[in-house]
Order: structure tokens, then C-alpha cells, then sequence
């Protein structure tokens, strides 16, 4: 799959991922509440980034963004993975690492232009999420921008000696407005 190198919405920019955004990733990836959040089991530093972006990034199967604001700072990541075209379905991943960077509209803007894009260009009906099910404010924000809860792993998630439950959801392309 060919992604678009950049698209431009309102408020951010999915642009395709540098070498250089690897120091940003580097840092949110390795704090705790991140590695919660992603299921990331350990730290990880600069170089493992760039070697996610300049090869696990670009399988077959996965298109990845780096998002900015419209001043080109770096907001965090979308993506969608394991995408089947035979069976017209993917996930999405999108991560807003900083807090300072969430409640602004960029990740909402982010999964609306990731959806078009599924839809539309690459002809997707079904797009999926996995989300832990601690992770409750996520859980109410993809609610809030259609999709819905599909299935549960009971306890099929474990961080910090402790077990969450992981939630799978979905939106359809008829659901999409």
C-alpha cells in the first residue's frame, strides 16, 4: 500500500514518518503511562524508533503518519495495520502522547481523515480498535466518534502485575457519516 507523503486537514498534518521524529517517539514511548496505554513492555530509546520507521513502518500491510499541527510540531502517530483487502477490513492506531497535545481536536481530526481515507481510497467496510479497558477516557472518545464495542478479552491484557480487561471495537462504513 502507497500512502498519501502528507494530508492536510483543518488543524493537522498526517505526514509520512522521518528518521528525525524517532527522538520524540524515543521519549513518549518510554513513559509509563504511554507504555500502559500501547502495551509496550519496555522502554525504548532513539535508534529502535528509526529502525521502526525505516522498516517495520513500511510493510505491505500497514500505511503509519507521523501528526503535527499546522506549525509542524509533532502531535503523535496514526496508522492503519494489518490491512486485508480481500476482506475489505483493517485496525487503526493512533496515539496523542502528550497531554499537553490532548483535548485540542488533533486526534479526533486524525481518525476522521484515517477514515476517509479507509473508506474511501483503500475501499475498507470495517475498521477495528483494540483499547485496555483502563484506559476508560479512550474508551469514551472512540465511542464518541462511532465506533462500537464488539467484544471483550477478559483479562487479556497485563501491565505492572496487574490485569485489564481489552476492549474490541469497530465502526462499519455505512456507520461512517
Amino acid at each position: 500500500m502507497k500512502p498519501n507523503t502528507e494530508i492536510r486537514g483543518t488543524n493537522v498534518i498526517l505526514r509520512e514518518q522521518r528518521t528525525t521524529d524517532a527522538k520524540y517517539y524515543a521519549h513518549w514511548f518510554s513513559q509509563p503511562d504511554v507504555m500502559f496505554k500501547c502495551g509496550f513492555t519496555e522502554p525504548t530509546d532513539e535508534e529502535a524508533e528509526k529502525k521502526y520507521i525505516e522498516f517495520n513502518y513500511k510493510s505491505e500491510d500497514s500505511i503509519w503518519y507521523t501528526i503535527t499541527d499546522l506549525d509542524d510540531n509533532i502531535v503523535g502517530e496514526t496508522g492503519l495495520l494489518r490491512m486485508w483487502p480481500v476482506w475489505h477490513c483493517t485496525d487503526l492506531s493512533i496515539i496523542i502522547p502528550d497531554p499537553e497535545m490532548q483535548h485540542k481536536g488533533y486526534g479526533a481530526e486524525a481518525i476522521r481523515i484515517m477514515l476517509d481515507m479507509a473508506f474511501n481510497q483503500y475501499d475498507m467496510n470495517r475498521v477495528a480498535i483494540g483499547v485496555v479497558g483502563l484506559n476508560t477516557n479512550a474508551l469514551a472518545f472512540y465511542n464518541k466518534i462511532g465506533f462500537k464495542q464488539e467484544g471483550v478479552q477478559e483479562q487479556g491484557y497485563y501491565y505492572n502485575n496487574e490485569y485489564s480487561d481489552f476492549i474490541m471495537m469497530r465502526i462499519l462504513r455505512k456507520e461512517w457519516k
